[in-house]
């Protein structure tokens, strides 16, 4: 798409990279003293297993060998594994997750922070945190999700907690594979990874149908990951990456008659078209200035562009009204009779450096960290008036800025079998809207401190207990905070008071169990605003949830092994009724259950290993969500309220080793090729249908 050239290399970002090359070649001039041996550069948000006796919250780790097995299809489905954690599917493909934790609305994965290697992996995590883009979920080998007040080290969004994708380690030795898989419904992957002398080149390519009729997705994604040890006390890790996306894809969902008379699949909007490509570069400099003493410093940079070209951004608006009576009436209709598809074109560049310093002293372990982090938006809209046009009347044109500087400290303090950390994050936004059209323009500041305090009891060296209270943030969105006319609306940052508390227990040799208690109380929590179509206002209000998560896994030297994740939600009130920011009028009644909190949600899987064979048989349950404030249960004609029912997905997977080379494996996903709605927003979206899928993989 054609856009007018950003303003790149503005003074705060030349600043940024000069500040990043005096401050490596500082370090290298320390280069010279000897100590023991320096380990890649990385920024973890948990670590370890070994991390977690010392983690004063809930966390937890999905490991290579689980993502492996499972022969994971989406990052939907790795999630789902986690207690505490809500993914809804969208497409099907997981190619834009909607991610929550502990209640909050999925859509977009806009209350959560996610990272990748502990950078920002959303292209506008503090303007726009909204994933129209996620990375296959091939690409990693760890996934660390982390709750409680140690979520404060991270940020922006600390309201819910942190994903952080951890990408493999490049090779020492030279090494890699090869996999190709192929399944129904077109699925085709294939992948390669080849590396050494700490360099790993990575590439996938992945393509295949979506959950419904015209849909037909296309990923590449390249990863190179370099490290080396610069000395004795530094090392240094250089990646970059390349991901691209061609889909066929509509906004819209189904009205109620669609789905009820022309079945789920249906989906008559086959010009709607998605492009994406992003790009992204980082330097990580690690430094162990002493025994006692190691600073950690990113720089990183990436540019996201997407248009998406369309005909319905939901199931009734007014784009190509003519047709929406059939679509109430459960007529197929054909698009190309309307004259008119709009263009979204959007282009994001975000920028930043992030040195974190971590000092062990003799009462526990002090950790600091700043950000300088700056995000660019230009947002268009051009109407076309053919079915296929990509091209006609510039609708809107916005140029969006960020700047935003905050930091957190943080130490444990470490007595006897007791540990307490004192914590504390202060955020400096400022938001900048500027109208090219009418050329209105408007700025806004916001400013947030959130203190934190973790604890952790360890009568054995196999039992800890936790606790941990925050106050959670979470920053408005550009758009909301200003007007397409520069002035300033009245909503406020997301606040929260958020406490859990519970316990990790190993009773035996690999055997693991954790358990937690929560409580998150919202003084304002921003419910969705515009979902392109405009069908759902802004609003704000309170809000409360309360709720269990248990976390188990067992791996017996019988063969047997499994793993459970529960969620028990029993309250996820609307305390408060929330407003129309615009008109100030309410949108609900007072007391309500939260839209799309389902009050359980459980994955469980049990398998058994034998010689060559491994085999896994895995049920994901998510309970029955209300789709609107007002908590109704009877389907509205045009599909976007009504209760969604519960529902079971049955996956299974079967590997088997040929030699220490090459192993084989088939997986079997939604294997009841169960019918099922996932989301409403937009009219009625469903899940996934039955996958059967055959791989082969080749080391060397």
């Amino acid at each position: 798409m054609k856009q007018e050239p950003l303003q790149k290399w503005s003074c705060p970002s030349r600043l940024l990279l000069a500040i990043a090359y005096t401050y490596i070649g500082i370090s290298v001039g320390h280069a010279q003293e000897t100590s023991p041996e320096v380990s890649m550069a990385t920024v973890f948000v948990i670590g370890g297993e070994e991390k977690l006796t010392s983690l004063g919250g809930a966390g937890q780790i999905l490991g290579k060998k689980e993502l492996e097995d499972s022969h994971v299809f989406t990052v939907n489905e790795a999630l789902r594994k986690v207690a505490g954690v809500h993914a809804r599917d969208e497409e099907g493909f997981g190619l834009r997750p909607n991610i929550a934790m502990r209640g909050l609305n999925p859509i977009r994965s806009t209350k959560i922070t996610l990272l990748e290697d502990g950078l920002a992996l959303a292209y506008a995590p503090y303007g726009d945190n909204a994933s129209y883009y996620h990375p296959m979920v091939d690409r990693y080998e760890r996934i660390e999700v982390l709750k409680g007040a140690s979520s404060l080290m991270f940020g922006p969004q600390t309201v819910g907690g942190v994903v952080n994708y951890i990408t493999p380690a490049p090779r020492q030795a030279f090494g890699g594979y090869v996999q190709g898989v192929i399944g129904n419904r077109d699925y085709i992957n294939s992948k390669v990874s080849i590396g050494g002398k700490g360099l790993n080149l990575d590439y996938g390519q992945k393509q295949g149908d979506g959950a419904r009729e015209n849909m037909a997705h296309k990923l590449d994604d390249l990863n190179i990951k370099y490290s080396t040890e610069l000395s004795e006390r530094q090392a240094i890790t250089l990646r970059t990456n390349i991901y691209k996306e061609d889909s066929v894809q509509t906004y819209s969902g189904l009205t109620q008659a669609e789905f009820d008379n022309l079945g789920s699949s249906y989906n008559p909007f086959k010009n709607d078209r998605f492009e994406a490509q992003r790009t992204g570069l980082s330097i990580t400099h690690d430094f162990l200035i002493n025994d006692q003493t190691s600073l950690i410093t990113s720089v990183y940079y990436s540019k996201f562009d997407r248009d998406w070209w369309r005909q319905a951004s939901n199931s009734q608006d007014g784009q190509c009204a003519a047709l929406n009576p059939s679509r109430l009436a459960g007529i197929a209709i054909n698009p190309d009779c309307c004259n008119s598809i709009q263009g979204r074109l959007r282009s994001y560049e975000t920028w930043g450096i992030e040195p974190r310093i971590t000092v062990t002293h003799s009462l526990g372990e002090f950790q600091a960290g700043a950000r300088i982090h700056f995000e660019e938006q230009n947002r268009k809209q051009i109407n076309g008036t053919s079915p296929t046009a990509r091209s006609g009347t510039l609708a809107e044109n916005n140029l969006r800025n960020t700047s935003a500087y905050s930091g957190f400290m943080a130490n444990r303090f470490e007595i006897g079998k007791f540990s307490i950390t004192p914590i504390a994050r202060y955020e400096s936004i400022k938001a900048e809207r500027n109208n090219l059209l009418t050329l209105q323009k408007g700025e806004n500041n916001v400013y947030a401190f959130t203190p934190g305090l973790s604890a952790t009891w360890n009568p054995t060296d196999l039992l800890t207990f936790f606790t941990s209270l925050h106050k959670g943030f979470a920053p408005p969105r550009v758009e909301d905070l200003i007007g397409s006319t520069g002035t300033v609306t009245d909503v406020s940052k997301e606040k929260s008071k958020n406490f859990e508390i519970g316990f990790r227990l190993q009773p035996m040799k690999r055997v693991s169990l954790q358990g937690a208690y929560f409580r998150n109380a919202y003084d304002n929590l921003i419910a969705v605003g515009s979902i392109a179509g405009g069908s759902t206002p802004l609003s704000q209000g309170k809000g409360l949830f309360e709720g269990v998560e248990l976390v188990a896994s067992a791996d017996f030297s019988t063969g047997v092994f499994s793993r459970l994740a529960f969620t028990w939600l029993p309250t996820a009130e609307q305390t408060e009724a929330f407003r129309n920011v615009s008109t100030g009028a309410t949108v609900n009644s007072q007391g309500k259950r939260q839209a799309y909190a389902p009050e359980d949600t459980l994955t469980a899987a049990v398998g058994y290993e034998m010689g060559a064979y491994k085999g896994e048989l895995e049920a994901q349950y998510v309970g029955s969500q209300y789709s609107d404030f007002a908590n109704t249960v009877t389907p509205t004609a045009d599909g976007q309220m009504g209760e969604i029912a519960a529902y079971t997905v049955w996956n299974a997977a079967l590997n088997y080793r040929v030699d220490k080379a090459l192993s084989a494996f088939v997986t079997g996903k939604n294997l009841l090729d169960k019918t099922y709605i996932v989301d409403r927003t937009r009219g009625i979206l469903v899940g996934m249908p039955r996958l059967i899928q055959i791989g082969v993989k080749y080391a060397f």
